[in-house]
């Protein structure tokens, strides 16, 4: 994609491939019900101490109703998976296909494979109405800062943002401080996050921000539609909410 203008036919391939992509995940994800969307590293394996508490997040995300979304690979994203399946609760993966380290992991419902990173972060951030960041890498951080910069400019809602691990996280917020003392950023910017070490915290802001703000109800399944080639995904022991487009209407 950095090549510049290409043939005509290899930018219509592009193009095809990438409409493909959509249509693929806009199908398997359009039933999933409202998401969390948790971000995490591919590196952080079960003896790492995060990977628990990742597990953990992603049970207590599940226990509130809300589908469990991912990445869809290995590390703390299969932990998030790991812990959805621990409650009974749906889980559901974004993956996308590299040379290393990105097989989706065995703890999904439902997964689409997409072959670029800007549709797999739209699929990502579509369906889900708040963010939690674990500990992660460059794409962790590149998925955090793209929640950010959509709420900041109001291309998705003010949905919840929550960094799990402060002081893995210190270095970050600390640079927001920096840019909001410099005037890179508004003080309105700051409260978007919140950065906690409190599984129970995040969830109690996961309710108060998500659940009431957006005004979410627990509503009978939809059918798919057999016709579209639709398939749903297995309802949890606790009712999903109100499946809603995570964009900005």
């Amino acid at each position: 994609m950095l090549a510049g203008p290409q043939s005509r036919l290899a930018e219509f391939l592009m193009l095809v491939r990438s409409t493909r992509d959509f249509l693929r995940g806009f199908r398997i994800l359009h039933f999933v019900g409202p998401c969390v969307t948790i971000f995490g590293s591919a590196r952080f394996h079960a003896d790492h101490p995060y990977y628990a508490i990742a597990r953990e997040v992603g049970r207590r995300t599940s226990a509130l109703g809300f589908t469990v979304m991912t990445g869809g690979g290995p590390g703390l994203m299969e932990a998030a998976n790991r812990g959805a399946r621990d409650f009974g609760g749906r889980s559901v993966g974004c993956n996308i296909q590299l040379p290393t380290e990105q097989d989706p992991n065995p703890y999904l419902d439902r997964w689409v494979e997409c072959r670029y990173f800007f549709v797999r972060k739209v699929l990502l951030f579509k369906y889900s109405y708040a963010f939690i960041a674990l500990p992660g890498g460059i794409g962790t951080l590149d998925e955090l800062t793209e929640a950010l910069t959509l709420i900041q400019t109001g291309k998705i809602r003010n949905y919840p943002v929550i960094l799990i691990g402060t002081e893995y996280w210190k270095p970050f917020v600390d640079l927001l401080k920096e840019m909001y003392d410099e005037g890179a950023i508004s003080a309105h910017d700051l409260d978007l996050l919140l950065v906690t070490d409190d599984v129970d915290a995040a969830m109690a802001h996961l309710e108060a921000n998500a659940v009431k703000v957006f005004g979410l109800r627990r509503v009978p399944r939809r059918e798919p539609r057999w016709w579209l080639g639709e398939r749903g995904v297995a309802p949890p022991p606790v009712a999903a909410s109100e499946p809603r487009s995570g964009q900005s209407e």
